[in-house]
């Protein structure tokens, strides 16, 4: 089933190809890892793909993340349609390293989002930004195995967020400037890859998100994000992410983000950060 819905994303993309590019470069964002558009960990207001009001575009994507006990690889697609309703796909593989050896937790994460008011770019005699909602519902192939020997309930859920992102087109030293906050209901255990709710907290609980990025050039944007998580699972404590990046736009149809990320606490590895790559192409 998870490759017959990618495969459908991947279609619509490529068939959006004649379609789209009426957008400035870099608009559509790098993609989140859990396929929305945005930053590497944390979902924007801005639509994926370079489709205006008239237009529909799509991308697909592959996010690889390592650390001293863990991988994740995250592999998906979106389509924006007429730059007002994202949907997006992603499928997640966990390697658990030697703490199990050989052995993965997979996700798969559907996603919808939706412009609400604004325009991030276009709007800059406005200080109102961009706002979104979004709603990511996630399934976890794995929950029976690792995330319920560690206390996690659930291994479905759904998790709705808002963002809000402003573009300053003449920001610090002439150079473009983006800011976004995002805010999200979730008691998601590790992005939901050790599953849902636990001893210590089974309710939803809301969680601040936040990016920054700055054009050095029209096509290289430098960064740093931040995302609040939960800590529902007594057994291991559960760190907060941040990640410091760097983006290459080269054209509207292919860019790369390469990052450090920070993860924290992982199961049962302390200190886990290591490198992020990001691939995607945009039509």
């Amino acid at each position: 089933m998870q490759r017959i819905v990618f495969y459908l994303f991947l279609n619509l993309t490529l068939l959006s190809s004649a379609l789209a590019g009426g957008r400035l470069p870099a608009t559509g964002g790098v993609t989140q890892i859990e396929g929305a558009g945005g930053g590497g960990l944390v979902p924007w207001a801005l639509i994926s793909g370079y489709g205006t009001r008239d237009e529909v575009g799509g991308s697909a994507f592959y996010t690889r993340v390592n650390t001293p006990g863990f991988s994740l690889t995250s592999v998906g697609a979106a389509v924006g349609v007429f730059d007002r309703v994202e949907l997006s796909f992603a499928h997640q593989s966990f390697d658990l390293g030697d703490t199990v050896p050989n052995t993965h937790i997979g996700q798969n994460i559907l996603g919808l989002k939706v412009k609400l008011y604004g325009d991030a770019v276009f709007d800059q005699d406005r200080l109102c930004p961009q706002i979104a909602a979004g709603v990511m519902v996630k399934r976890n192939h794995d929950y029976d195995f690792v995330p319920t020997l560690l206390g996690a309930m659930h291994g479905n859920d759904v998790e709705p967020y808002l963002a809000a992102t402003k573009v300053w087109l003449n920001g610090p030293f002439g150079r473009s400037l983006l800011l976004n906050g995002t805010l999200r209901y979730t008691r998601a255990n590790q992005f939901g890859i050790l599953g849902f709710g636990g001893d210590r907290g089974d309710t939803r609980k809301l969680r601040a998100e936040a990016s920054a990025g700055l054009f050095l050039t029209d096509s290289v944007i430098v960064g740093v994000e931040y995302r609040q998580k939960n800590d529902n699972l007594s057994v291991f404590k559960e760190d907060n992410a941040a990640d410091a990046y760097v983006a290459w736009v080269p054209n509207k149809h292919f860019s790369v983000a390469l990052a450090h990320a920070e993860l924290g606490n992982i199961a049962n590895k302390k200190r886990q950060r290591g490198p992020y790559l990001s691939l995607k192409a945009d039509y």
